[in-house]
């Protein structure tokens, strides 16, 4: 007699681990560029370049790229960008890795400062954050029924309950590439030089399909120029680029559930001469880093006990540790705020606003985790002043928001909150303020750990005869508080079934104070 066996696939976020970084460095303008007046404008990205998982601990290697645009004094003015990086290497700790594990690692920026030591050297400072997790699939054994072999085939008594849990169809990391050419519209001037480039990612949506994963959302584009030819104004082009992809995704299929984090990995934005010959055309290319998580609902019915009718059969127990996939949600919440600017000066123009997200904090309750945070703004605009004639207005806005998750209890398991910002929009309804309209977006998964207790292994013995012997013919039995007729049938050696075939009974429900006539051997 054996059990017979299913392996069910379970992945757990089993490690996680963060470490945050203080970079600073002094930065030399290169000589070809022209001194700094006045700082306009920052941003910073960061890079993973390499991860170098080994026992307890992953080693990131990585950069800090960041970007400066500047208002010069030189040459009748105007603005100007430099460009530099920070390199770093850290080892981050998880405990339990091993090195043939692969860890999903991402770095974010906290906060950026630029300051000017003099108009040759800039001071950069930054807070970046290294967080790496590791997805471990396992094979959780379940016991699914009884094999028997020989004359006592038939004897053993099985009691199996369904259980409800999720599976784990795929885990890993992959990349999406996207290549577009972008053309000027008639009436902008060709592309001079590109003082300020950005490309971030709007609304995603990510679709199963028949062994394929469907990417659709946006790239919202920016760039500042200054068109081709003498005396020419900076100029903005912003559009917004339609992301339609797809990418095999083996033995998957509609219906399952999917959790998609992302982020760009690198992006290109390269002046192209179009059929003419001219610079109106920019070559966009751009990499999405994806880990990829697909889930399926499945329920089994596992052996929970086992008796015998002719021969004793004992058996051991295990948990099984199993998960459930509690929901995948995602919801978003607006950031509004009035910004006065500073010394009283009415900006003529806005020309960028650039925002970053700082740590989230959050606690998990009954129905959903409520979420604070705050999003960092840096506007660049126009003065219209001949001595400074550029500026930049920052601000940190709090929000608070409560996502709501049906069904998630205090006790369940969260992953990290990937927080996003979706949309930006600025306006200055009386030039003296700056109207800042944000959508935040935030997405998570939330599981519950389930502990199924199920029988391991079966050994088997004959009965002693005088326990047989001790045992009535017939009894006439009065159900006790508690009991079934599992439970009953296992202390006479009776099938369930016989029970109910000579009380004439249709289910298997029975009620304390109920009589019910028990015969051996039936």
């Amino acid at each position: 007699m054996e059990l017979l066996k299913q392996y069910v696939r379970m992945n757990r976020l089993e490690r996680t681990g963060e470490i945050q970084l203080s970079l600073e460095e002094d930065f030399n303008l290169p000589d070809t560029k022209p001194d700094v007046s006045s700082i306009c404008l920052e941003k910073g990205e960061v890079f993973v370049e390499e991860i170098r998982p080994a026992a307890d601990a992953v080693t990131v290697k990585g950069k800090l790229a960041f970007s400066v645009l500047y208002d010069t004094r030189e040459n009748g003015g105007g603005l100007e960008r430099t460009e530099g990086k920070i390199p770093f290497e850290e080892k981050i700790n998880l405990e339990g890795l091993m090195a043939t594990e692969e860890p999903f690692v991402t770095g974010t920026v906290d906060d950026l400062t630029v300051g000017m030591i003099n108009s040759r050297k800039l001071s950069v400072q930054s807070v970046v954050t290294l967080r790496a997790t590791v997805d471990v699939i396992s094979e959780e054994e379940l016991p699914v029924g009884v094999a028997e072999s020989g004359e006592l085939q038939g004897d053993a008594q099985v009691r199996q309950v369904p259980i409800d849990f999720t599976k784990a169809c795929l885990c890993r990391k992959d990349v999406c590439r996207i290549k577009e050419e972008l053309s000027l519209p008639s009436g902008y001037p060709n592309l001079g030089r590109i003082l300020w480039k950005s490309v971030e990612p709007g609304e995603m949506n990510f679709r199963l399909g028949e062994e394929q994963l469907y990417v659709q959302g946006e790239l919202r584009v920016f760039v500042l120029y200054e068109g081709e030819g003498e005396d020419q104004m900076p100029q903005i082009y912003e559009t917004r680029v339609n992301v339609s992809s797809q990418m095999a995704c083996s033995g998957c299929r509609e219906g399952m559930a999917l959790d998609v984090r992302y982020g760009i990995a690198g992006s290109e934005l390269t002046p192209k001469p179009d059929l003419d010959g001219e610079l109106r055309e920019l070559g966009l290319e751009v990499t999405l880093a994806l880990r990829i998580c697909v889930y399926e609902e499945e329920r089994l019915s596992v052996v929970k006990d086992v008796y015998g009718v002719r021969q004793e059969i004992r058996e051991q127990e295990r948990t099984a540790n199993l998960r459930q996939l509690v929901r995948c949600v995602t919801g978003k919440t607006r950031v509004a705020d009035h910004l006065a600017v500073p010394g009283g000066v009415k900006p003529l123009q806005l020309i960028r606003g650039e925002t970053e997200l700082g740590p989230i904090h959050s606690q998990v309750r009954d129905g959903g985790i409520s979420i604070q945070g705050s999003l960092g703004v840096k506007i660049l605009y126009v003065t219209g002043e001949d001595d400074n004639p550029y500026g930049c207005l920052k601000a940190a806005l709090p929000f608070e928001y409560s996502l709501e998750i049906p069904g998630m209890k205090k006790e369940d398991d969260p992953e990290q909150i990937q927080a996003r910002v979706e949309q930006l929009s600025l306006a200055m309804p009386d030039g003296e303020e700056v109207d800042v309209k944000a959508v935040l977006s935030f997405s998570v998964s939330v599981f519950r750990d389930l502990s199924v207790e199920v029988v391991s292994a079966l050994s088997q013995e004959p009965v002693g005869r005088e326990k047989l012997s001790a045992l009535p013919g017939m009894v006439a039995y009065v159900v006790k508080e508690g009991e079934d007729l599992w439970s009953i049938g296992k202390k006479y050696y009776v099938p369930v079934q016989s029970i109910m075939d000579v009380n004439d009974l249709s289910s298997g429900e029975v009620m304390p104070g109920q009589k019910l006539l028990i015969i051996k051997g039936e």
